[in-house]
């Protein structure tokens, strides 16, 4: 079982529900290397900007929140490093990541 498929099954089993495996024709690829950056309003979500890569734990999806843009999607990301969230939490190796922090490298 890949790290992936096995992070698929915990994700799984603490949302309840599948997460999606169809990719959006829209999306960035599985696989593309990217930059995770800051928000130009304030020093977060993530401590420090860093790379990583688009993986395929779940398809991206749209992100559901009041603050989202228009189409916005969701990425899981797994990063170069470890990695701590802008309140010091931490450290993370992946996360689900809103595409407006998400630039291809």
């Amino acid at each position: 079982m890949s790290k992936e498929e096995n992070d698929r099954g915990a994700v799984e089993g603490i949302r309840g529900s599948r997460l999606p495996q169809e990719w959006p024709p829209s999306a960035l690829p599985a696989g593309t290397r990217v930059r995770v950056v800051h928000d130009p309003a304030w020093k977060g979500p993530w401590a420090r900007e860093f790379y990583g890569h688009i993986d395929t734990t779940g398809a991206p999806e749209p992100v559901v929140h009041a603050q989202a843009q228009p189409g916005e999607l969701q990425y899981w990301v797994t990063f170069d490093e470890l990695e701590y969230d802008a309140d010091g939490d931490g450290p993370f190796r992946k996360a689900q990541i809103w595409g407006r922090y998400v630039q291809p490298a």
